[in-house]
């Protein structure tokens, strides 16, 4: 659902990826007490006619977070993106088909949008205008392991929908990419679906990801207008490298189910390179007309073409210019 892209120096660290903000759009890790020889972990027999002893409140499962009555401004946001997605849908917008006959694209079509897509910062620094300055080509190039973390607004129900989405959606960038993606394990890309009361989080995590990130990430995180509704943050591995070692995405808790799809769909797919806009691209969610709402056949094309291991983090499009014409090559005819 539109967005931006950022790249910016944090304060004498690395720099960060601000990829694609949204524009119309715990997992708590509890650790299990000690370790324990395999003896002493198994019960003993109770005696007969012994009566069950209430269990000890210190082994007692923790009660999952109270969420406290949601603020008049999430509940404000609540009706906002469901008339937005109402409206959309009342459009033909937010098509979840990937295109059809209806949407043509050639080899020459996708060379340029792989090029602004890929190649362009969509976004300033500080407050998310708009830009267009090249960047090098980010990508990850350790194994993405999908963490969900919800805030305590975020109904059962909900938490399991979501869980198998995402758990669905990274088997599929895995399988398009050939990139090792998966749900589980320890986490690097935190995907964190919270309401506007439970943003704090967002930020909690983002300086325990990355200590020296500059405050003005995540000032931009705490006062996010309603227009900027879901945004991922890649960082590299260090200065001067653009392959990317974790990455935090929020999802605004507020918005009904489709929305909440695209949102996943598209700040997913971004934060593993697919970072800007292109008014151009069709058919594609990396497109601000909000036509579609889930990744396309168009989409998956530029990220198969993305994880080529032909084509390095940190290549700039001169540079990758005529790798990219070779797999479009070998792809069909070549750009036509």
């Amino acid at each position: 659902m539109g967005g931006a892209t950022l790249l910016a120096p944090l304060q004498g660290h690395d720099t960060v990826n601000l990829a694609r903000i949204g524009a119309a759009r715990a997992r708590a890790f509890a650790a299990a007490g000690a370790l324990c020889a395999l003896a002493a972990c198994m019960s003993a027999p109770v005696p007969t006619g012994t009566a069950p002893q209430a269990r000890p409140a210190g082994l007692a499962p923790p009660a999952p977070p109270r969420a406290a009555a949601p603020s008049n401004e999430s509940l404000a946001l609540t009706r906002y993106y469901a008339r937005m997605e109402s409206n959309m849908l009342a459009r033909g917008l937010m098509r979840s088909d990937g295109g059809g006959v209806d949407t043509p694209y050639t080899d020459t079509d996708l060379l340029r949008n792989f090029e602004r897509i890929v190649f362009i910062d969509e976004h300033s620094e500080a407050n998310f205008s708009r830009s267009s300055a090249p960047s090098p080509l980010r990508k990850w190039t350790r194994p993405v392991r999908f963490g969900v973390t919800f805030g305590p607004s975020v109904a059962p129900d909900a938490r399991a929908r979501d869980s198998a989405a995402i758990t669905a959606y990274a088997a599929r960038l895995a399988r398009i990419s050939g990139h090792p993606i998966s749900v589980g394990g320890a986490p690097n890309f935190h995907v964190m679906i919270v309401s506007e009361d439970e943003r704090q989080l967002v930020v909690d995590k983002l300086r325990r990801i990355n200590p020296n990130i500059s405050d003005i990430y995540l000032r931009q995180i705490l006062a996010l207008p309603r227009q900027i509704s879901c945004t991922v943050l890649a960082f590299p591995e260090r200065q001067g490298s653009f392959a990317y070692v974790s990455a935090v995405a929020l999802i605004r808790a507020e918005h009904p189910d489709m929305s909440r799809t695209a949102c996943l769909h598209e700040e997913l797919a971004q934060g593993l390179g697919l970072a800007n806009d292109s008014p151009r691209a069709r058919p594609s969610i990396f497109n601000d007309d909000e036509e579609f709402g889930l990744l396309t056949t168009h989409d998956e094309e530029l990220l198969r073409i993305l994880y080529d291991p032909r084509l390095r983090a940190g290549m700039s499009l001169d540079e990758a210019r005529p790798t990219l014409r070779i797999i479009l090559a070998e792809r069909g005819s070549g750009p036509s």
